[in-house]
């Protein structure tokens, strides 16, 4: 048996692009700090906007993005909404991503 004919567990078509639209998703600066914020805990839309100083309407919009891919998630508490990570393996993703040197 050569090399070749060993097994190799490689991403197949629909989980790749499944994986492809996640890694689109941090692929702009804002949500990947985003998503590190939301790795510490739940915050709202004012919270990230102030601690990222970024505005609120960009924060919303990017948010949406995220959440449209399933990475984020939003529950309402009182009376505003919290944002929190949707996938608790992110929080690996990231500590590569901050471990990477370019």
């Amino acid at each position: 048996m050569n090399a070749l004919d060993k097994k190799i567990p490689l991403f197949d078509d629909a989980t790749a692009q499944r994986r492809s639209e996640t890694l689109k998703a941090l692929g702009h600066p804002v949500r990947l700090r985003i998503v590190d914020l939301l790795n510490t805990r739940a915050h709202s839309v004012g919270e990230i906007a102030e601690l990222l100083e970024v505005e609120s309407a960009i924060v919303s919009q990017q948010l949406k993005i995220l959440r449209m891919v399933g990475l984020v998630q939003s529950a309402r508490r009182d009376g505003r909404r919290f944002y929190s990570l949707a996938l608790p393996q992110l929080s690996r993703l990231l500590e590569c991503l901050k471990t990477c040197e370019h």
